[in-house]
């Protein structure tokens, strides 16, 4: 497992090893000891997710309030992901700047990201399976969106407008720019957020 920052602070990919022979393969996907070694933090696991999805599904650009905020481990065992990491961090180096990461269940990989970043995805399969490791439970009172298609952030897809699928939730989030004007998005500490 080689796990390696990525340009934005709090954002980590994780490569894995896979062994694999005539009976089929075997992939170590998490593990605490070598994420703790990578990012400095203990990964206390709260709860865990997995979503099914057709091709073009875009869900995101989720977040929680901050503290406690919700910590995630991405993975996607089946069909193929582009994965959307935003820093959206009042006040960080690198606010408004955004990495995407190719998963899929070809190769294995993950993402980790910690409290404070947006998350997003796009499924780029039929029948795509993602799979969240969380730090916290999810709190509906505490979870917020940014509307993906935002301009201002100017995300890329590989797939055209008209193919992405939406949930109503999602296309009726505020914009980047009006989240950070309601005073939803997390501020930057210098090393974390608050």
């Amino acid at each position: 497992m080689l796990i390696s920052p990525l340009a934005i602070s709090g954002a980590f990919e994780v490569a894995t090893t896979i062994h694999g022979d005539s009976r089929g393969e075997f992939v170590e996907w998490f593990k605490a000891p070598a994420l703790k070694e990578a990012t400095g933090r203990d990964f206390s696991l709260a709860q865990a997710n997995l979503s099914l999805s057709s091709k073009g599904t875009l869900r995101g650009i989720h977040f929680a309030d901050v503290p406690p905020g919700q910590a995630k481990y991405i993975t996607c065992p089946v069909g193929r992901i582009l994965d959307y990491i935003v820093d959206i961090r009042v006040g960080s180096p690198t606010f408004g700047d955004w990495v995407s990461v190719e998963l899929s269940g070809e190769n294995r990989n993950g993402v980790f990201l910690a409290e404070g970043l947006g998350h997003a995805f796009l499924a780029l399969e039929e029948n795509t399976v993602v799979t969240y490791l969380v730090t916290d439970v999810f709190r509906p009172d505490r979870e917020h969106g940014i509307n993906p298609l935002d301009h201002d952030l100017g995300l890329e897809f590989p797939l055209p407008k008209e193919e992405l699928a939406l949930s109503p939730k999602d296309e009726q989030a505020p914009g980047f720019l009006e989240a950070k004007e309601l005073g939803l998005l997390p501020v930057w500490s210098g090393e974390g957020v608050s």
